[in-house]
């Protein structure tokens, strides 16, 4: 259920995560995910980390962002999206975090499977 993966040329795995699950999720290398994200923050006059930003940058290649019903705020985990989407590609925010995950699998530079998914962008 999870696999790790930092595809930072570096190997650093701080404050870039929105840069490492966007890259897994559409398969392009980190610093060309990094670039991008920067031309968008840019032109919108924001951080690339910023929700607003790399939103506008996935729903621009056709991912469709959905809501996670909150009936149960701190008990719905990571690991237990994963299970409910065996299928499919995502990527999923926890507020304060952004994880890949690919046919019921999530793809993370530490194990962040119990933390708390509040949306997701769906292919």
């Amino acid at each position: 259920m999870y696999e790790y993966f930092n595809p930072n040329p570096l190997g650093k795995s701080v404050g870039d995560c929105v840069v490492r699950a966007i890259s897994k999720a559409t398969g392009q290398k980190w610093k060309d995910t990094l670039l991008a994200l920067f031309t968008y923050a840019y032109n919108m006059a924001d951080m690339p980390s910023s929700n607003a930003v790399w939103g506008a940058y996935l729903k621009d290649r056709g991912w469709h962002r959905t809501a996670i019903p909150d009936s149960c705020p701190n008990c719905y985990t990571i690991k237990d999206f994963c299970k409910d989407h065996p299928h499919g590609d995502f990527i999923v925010t926890t507020g304060s975090h952004v994880v890949s995950i690919s046919d019921g699998c999530y793809f993370d530079s530490w194990d962040s499977g119990l933390e708390v998914p509040i949306f997701y962008f769906r292919r």
